[in-house]
């Protein structure tokens, strides 16, 4: 269960934040929220669906597996990719809104959480989440440029995945693969761009889409399933590590 405070330098000075990755900090998962304003950096290496969430609402999610608590880009204590999703490297903390008097009115500013149960925090070993003086360290400053990412991009998708739901463009994705003689993957309620629909879009539409930054999304989605080819082979390559394994025990 989780339990978030409001993040400050005094109740929270010795705060320390584990970097690394593995089941123990709750990175076996085969997916994890994908954010429009980091699109550009997943379609390079992860593939990016969309689904409807818990409240029926759309969502993109990068795919890290196909089943759910397997997440084929950790090895051995690292995240395999270049680029680690804002979902993932956000670690405990979230974005939250306190209201404020600022010049004279009443607004809701965004503030830091921390979730002090989350088994990445501790006093002892990781990241410290201020300097000795108080002031925030240069981990936390990336957590805030992730956090604000998050925040911008989660506020955007709603309206873009509203957009391509209305023209029809979110379709499902039959992801069913057979990656050897023996094992065959299906992963449901996965639905991507229906690439024909988009070209067959009229110019107003298209047009539509362009003047709301909505357009490139679509075509870096599309770009993304490029990226599902990594993940068989990644998946393949350890499916023969087992039979090699289990093999070599019964030798």
């Amino acid at each position: 269960m989780a339990r978030y405070e409001l993040l400050n330098n005094v109740a929270h000075k010795d705060l320390r934040v584990a970097t690394g990755f593995g089941p123990q900090f709750g990175d076996d998962v085969g997916m994890v929220p994908a954010f429009p304003s980091e699109y550009a950096e997943l379609q390079r290496e992860y593939p990016i669906f969309f689904r409807k969430d818990s409240d029926g609402q759309w969502q993109s999610v990068a795919l890290l597996g196909f089943e759910q608590r397997e997440n084929l880009f950790l090895q051995n204590g690292r995240w395999s990719a270049a680029y680690l999703p804002g979902a993932a490297a956000k670690g405990p903390f979230l974005i939250g809104f306190q209201e404020q008097h600022i010049d004279g009115e009443l607004r809701q500013e965004p503030v830091i959480h921390i979730d002090l149960d989350h088994p990445r925090v501790n006093h002892a070993e990781g990241e410290a989440v201020f300097l000795p003086q108080g002031g925030n360290s240069p981990y936390l400053e990336h957590i805030a440029t992730v956090l604000r990412g998050i925040r911008d991009g989660s506020e955007f998708g709603s309206a873009m995945f509203s957009a391509f739901d209305s023209m029809g463009l979110i379709q499902p994705v039959n992801l069913d693969v057979q990656l050897d003689e023996r094992y065959r993957v299906n992963v449901k309620g996965l639905h991507s761009i229906d690439r024909d629909r988009l070209a067959a879009l009229d110019a107003e539409s298209l047009a539509q889409l362009n003047r709301a930054g909505y357009l490139e999304g679509a075509y870096l989605v599309l770009a993304s399933l490029q990226n599902m080819r990594r993940l068989m082979a990644e998946k393949q390559r350890r499916l023969r590590e087992q039979d090699a394994a289990i093999s070599e025990g019964s030798s």
